[in-house]
């Protein structure tokens, strides 16, 4: 179970993830070139995960999916515009593209196929319905909190399968319990496991974070003793003004792109502010073969979700982000909260509405 890091009691609000309440627009990474030899284009769909538009649209143009390229993958529910890449040899294929539930908004060229990750990040739309007077009072609390400290990069509950349990798969298959000849199968049941493991993580130290919160300076080694927690430099948590504390020894990345740096004691005030302002985040680890660990204090808290997976590379993750551009606006007469908000790659709309709601949304 997730921790929240805001501390408001649970909100009641409706939402569903329709082509109506929930609208999310791509944001590539880079200008396209308006030549070369990859067509660019700008598509919109409804109630299709990316995978299912993509084989559509590689039927229609006679090609191998394979072919297509594309940045992030878009959940089914909801209405999504996303940039896909074909061969240009193709573009004849779409003159009279006429097909249910896709339709292409814009055309470009570009030099390079598209490839997974090439995005700078999405703007979502989101519409809470259901919201009384008192309830959205709350809400526009949280999302003032939201957009000033920013938010936990869980991994939404779409990571996990239906039934939430396709972690368990990817277990057996890092295990050598299970063997799946699939590869994209596999790769996403690897996928949830690493995820399962860093939402682990990411609570955990969530929960510490609130504890340091919660006592003075004088009580707190008392109260660490009593967790079994022990800590080299345990007054560097003192005087953190964000509410997920820092430990020496957090592998710290620059944000929002950038390298990985160790934060060594000697250099933690500094690292501190740099987290106050924006420059880096702490990250957590997703499990595999390339994946550097933390050390020192850090480590107390990752050392005991370590595994030795070597199915995969694994990364680092970035354990915080800053949602940007959020606007909010309530509409009394329709009892709606609408929200307006920019994501990096890779985070969930879902963990930012949870984080609202304070509970799950399955």
């Amino acid at each position: 179970m997730r921790e929240y890091f805001l501390t408001h009691s649970p909100i009641d609000f409706h939402f569903a993830q329709n082509s109506k309440d929930f609208v999310v627009n791509e944001i590539p990474l880079y200008e396209w070139s308006g030549e070369g030899e990859h067509l660019i284009l700008k598509v919109r769909k409804r109630d299709l995960t990316t995978w299912e538009m993509v084989k559509i649209i590689a039927k229609i143009a006679g090609a191998d999916s394979r072919d297509i390229g594309y940045a992030g993958l878009k959940d089914r529910n909801g209405m999504t515009m996303q940039y896909i890449s074909i061969p240009k040899k193709f573009e004849d294929k779409f003159e009279n593209f006429d097909e249910k539930n896709i339709s292409i908004l814009e055309k470009h060229y570009h030099n390079n196929k598209i490839k997974l990750g090439h995005l700078k990040g999405n703007r979502f739309f989101i519409r809470l319905k259901k919201v009384n007077p008192t309830s959205a009072t709350k809400i526009a609390e949280a999302v003032k909190n939201l957009d000033q400290f920013g938010m936990p990069n869980f991994f939404g509950y779409q990571r996990f399968g239906v039934n939430g349990d396709n972690y368990l798969v990817g277990k057996e298959i890092i295990d050598g319990k299970s063997k799946i000849r699939d590869k994209n199968k596999k790769r996403l049941f690897i996928n949830s496991y690493q995820s399962h493991i860093f939402n682990q993580w990411l609570s955990e130290r969530i929960k510490f974070s609130r504890v340091v919160d919660s006592f003075s300076k004088d009580e707190l080694p008392s109260v660490l003793e009593n967790l079994g927690i022990q800590l080299q430099y345990p007054e560097l948590l003192q005087n953190q003004p964000h509410p997920f504390k820092l430990l020496e020894g957090d592998m710290m990345l620059h944000y929002p792109f950038g390298k990985g740096f160790a934060l060594k004691s000697e250099e933690f005030e500094e690292g501190v502010k740099r987290f106050g302002e924006r420059d880096s985040v702490p990250s957590g680890i997703l499990l595999g073969k390339r994946a550097k660990s933390t050390t020192g204090d850090s480590a107390v808290f990752e050392d005991k979700f370590l595994e030795d997976v070597r199915v995969v590379d694994g990364e680092r993750r970035y354990a915080w982000i800053f949602p940007t551009d959020v606007e909010s606006r309530y509409r009394e007469d329709d009892f709606w909260f609408e929200l307006n908000f920019t994501l990096p790659k890779g985070s969930y709309a879902t963990t930012f509405i949870e984080e609202i709601a304070k509970k799950s949304l399955v």
